[in-house]
């Protein structure tokens, strides 16, 4: 039964072959991501899908957006096509604004890349310590329910701390400053933290938010383009087991589109991804509908999700 809401994508492929034609696709491929979008920062400055969509006559085009929430709502208005990977967070919070999302690959939990982080000096010690103070932390981001999470844990809710909503160069900023007491947010900003500026964990994601990330496309696009999807699926899944055989080489690539990283920070942020691109099942949206839940018991969502309302996309592994 729980199969029922959900409406699924069928393959059209031909048989044995492989690369379908896609000459019927739309000639501009655009794809949002973030800076934290590992796997396809990758991609981009490898070529590696210009190289695969080129010769079907497919051109990419590449959109920067500061976190999840505002790439989703891109999404949702058709100003991109396919969004990078968001945190599970997001999807929920764009499906309160209406949008028709198709998840068409996930990374599989990374609960570790996502923290609490408090100055080394700080006298908060433990979750409970949170109460009364101002939290810095990004809106609908995967960090927000490690927060909701850890508050619960602690026998806390919101209402217990003052949030301050930053993207995270402003969290970053203030939380250097000292403007606020503590800072969730993930990686690399957590590697980078620790590093740059002795920061030290309160928490992590451990047994409270297992922090999945999910790959998007608007329903019309997906509907439309399948093959598209299918070849973004293959070459996510390459990417994410090139990145972690090959560390040192990835490191090397990414350190200057994350704002200059020496290559330990990235190579320490790395470590706690899985960037393990499976497909994305029903069984998934039973914890979406957890997160939805969680949010919308916070009053952070204007009205209940129902998580399965989606579509989903079910790629072809290579053969």
């Amino acid at each position: 039964m729980l199969l029922k809401p959900v409406r699924r994508l069928a393959l059209a492929l031909l048989a044995g072959a492989l690369l379908p034609s896609l000459a019927h696709a739309e000639q501009t491929l655009r794809i949002g991501y973030q800076k934290s979008s590992t796997l396809l920062t990758l991609l981009k400055a490898r070529g590696t899908l210009e190289q695969r969509l080129g010769a079907e006559g497919i051109r990419i085009s590449w959109h920067e957006f500061p976190s999840g929430l505002p790439l989703l709502e891109a999404l949702n208005l058709g100003n991109v096509d396919v969004s990078a990977d968001v945190a599970d967070t997001v999807p929920v919070f764009t499906q309160a604004a209406g949008a028709k999302l198709t998840y068409f690959a996930r990374e599989t939990p990374s609960p570790t890349a996502q923290a609490i982080l408090v100055p080394a000096d700080s006298p908060l010690k433990t979750l409970a310590d949170l109460k009364g103070k101002r939290v810095a932390v990004t809106k609908a981001a995967g960090s927000h329910y490690l927060l909701i999470q850890a508050l619960a844990k602690a026998g806390l809710s919101f209402k217990d701390i003052t949030p301050a909503y930053l993207i995270p160069a402003d969290g970053r900023a203030a939380f250097e400053n000292r403007k606020v007491d503590a800072w969730v947010t993930w990686d690399p900003y957590v590697a980078s933290a620790q590093r740059q500026q002795n920061a030290r964990i309160l928490a992590d994601g451990s047994g409270l938010a297992s922090y999945q990330r999910y790959y998007l496309a608007g329903s019309d696009y997906a509907k439309a383009h399948p093959e598209v999807l299918q070849q973004l699926y293959l070459a996510l899944r390459e990417a994410g087991t090139w990145a972690k055989a090959n560390p040192a080489a990835a490191a090397r690539i990414l350190g200057p589109q994350w704002g200059n990283l020496d290559s330990a920070t990235v190579q320490q942020a790395n470590a706690r991804r899985s960037y393990d691109v499976q497909p994305v099942k029903v069984a998934n949206l039973a914890e979406q509908q957890q997160i939805a839940d969680a949010f919308y018991r916070e009053g952070l969502l204007p009205k209940a999700v129902d998580a399965k309302a989606v579509s989903l996309f079910e790629p072809r592994l290579a053969q």
